[in-house]
């Protein structure tokens, strides 16, 4: 016991020489009250102090109208009457106004979701519309430093903070599965990680979580080619974990906040930390019925994680919650009973689906 001291000494004493460098926030899925709940969003960030905001998509609900542009008709209030047609032209914009703005002058980045490319919108339509955030300063510069001139912005995109955490931005929006494209985007991209010397941290952040998670009944389980391209994914992002990087995945798509997500039956020995947050305005979700790992677990709520990034380059996740006083506070002449009703009644009381991977063909 004598000889192990000095050891558990200068072990402790690394441990406790990690020290807060830096923070970033991030959710997903705002439609429905995202009007009413992004703002209160925004104000805590900023308050933060996080160097940026990541919106991991599912901006307007699209197949229908948003309760906080339509409310329900139970609330009885007096609102200037909506088209279909005129909700359709004025759900991004609306968007980019109410949930976007309140931001400021915060990096905002933002992931396709599902919505986005629900009829009658299109992925050129979100390219078009969001070019101003898929082109920002930032991601800019990086494709100029990476010599990725040679295309248009896409949906997919990463950017390096501080030389060694490199953020990479998925899209599995359209058939729950990553194309041929982004696969070869994601290879070379997921290599040169592995090779550099500076990078010590990857955060992938995408809509729908990688197969296997706690959440497979609403993932990238939910086709033939998703299972498969996110398989590869997890994989290259494993090896690269086991290469000594530290690697955190990210997700929104169920509308719940947990961590912990791939410790599952699908991913024995290779777990991955993972979080789902899609906690920014949509309707609620309930739990999976295995949701009984990792430390948070929690519906009809909303708000963020704030992660701080550590000096060894280690990120540590805290979930900040928004309040009905925050909404109230944040949200001057809305009606009362529209923000009690994204509060308390923005609710989906249907149990889920309880599918894993390996039940697919």
């Amino acid at each position: 016991m004598r000889n192990r001291l000095p050891l558990l000494l200068a072990t402790s004493l690394l441990a406790s020489a990690q020290t807060p460098v830096w923070k970033f926030a991030v959710s997903g899925d705002s439609r429905n009250c995202g009007d009413i709940v992004m703002p209160a969003i925004a104000d805590s960030v900023l308050k933060s102090g996080a160097s940026f905001y990541w919106h991991l998509g599912d901006f307007r609900a699209i197949y229908d109208f948003d309760e906080d542009m339509v409310p329900p008709a139970s609330l009885q209030l007096k609102t200037p009457h909506l088209t279909v047609r005129s909700y359709l032209g004025k759900a991004w914009p609306d968007f980019i106004e109410h949930q976007l703005r309140p931001f400021g002058k915060l990096d905002v980045f933002i992931g396709i979701g599902n919505h986005e490319t629900i009829f009658p919108m299109t992925h050129e339509m979100y390219l078009s519309q969001f070019a101003a955030y898929l082109n920002s300063p930032v991601l800019a510069a990086q494709r100029v430093k990476d010599s990725d001139m040679s295309s248009k912005p896409q949906s997919y995109f990463h950017w390096v903070m501080n030389d060694s955490v490199d953020f990479i931005n998925l899209d599995n929006a359209t058939g729950n599965s990553f194309d041929d494209a982004q696969m070869a985007w994601i290879r070379t991209r997921l290599a040169a990680d592995l090779r550099s010397d500076s990078i010590t941290t990857i955060v992938a952040g995408m809509h729908e979580a990688l197969p296997g998670s706690t959440g497979s009944g609403h993932s990238m389980c939910e086709s033939p080619e998703g299972i498969e391209t996110g398989r590869e994914v997890y994989r290259l992002l494993w090896s690269l974990q086991q290469a000594g990087k530290k690697v955190y995945v990210l997700a929104s798509h169920s509308h719940f906040v947990m961590d912990d997500v791939y410790r599952t039956a699908d991913w024995p020995n290779q777990v991955l930390p993972g979080w789902i947050v899609g906690t920014a305005g949509a309707v609620r979700y309930r739990l999976p019925p295995d949701a009984k790992g990792g430390t948070i677990a929690r519906t009809d709520v909303y708000g963020y994680l704030l992660a701080t990034v550590m000096s060894d380059g280690s990120v540590r996740f805290e979930f900040k919650e928004t309040s009905l006083d925050d909404l109230r506070r944040l949200n001057p002449g809305r009606p009362d009973s529209l923000l009690q009703w994204c509060f308390s009644e923005n609710r989906d009381l249907r149990p889920p689906l309880p599918k894993s991977c390996a039940e697919r063909p």
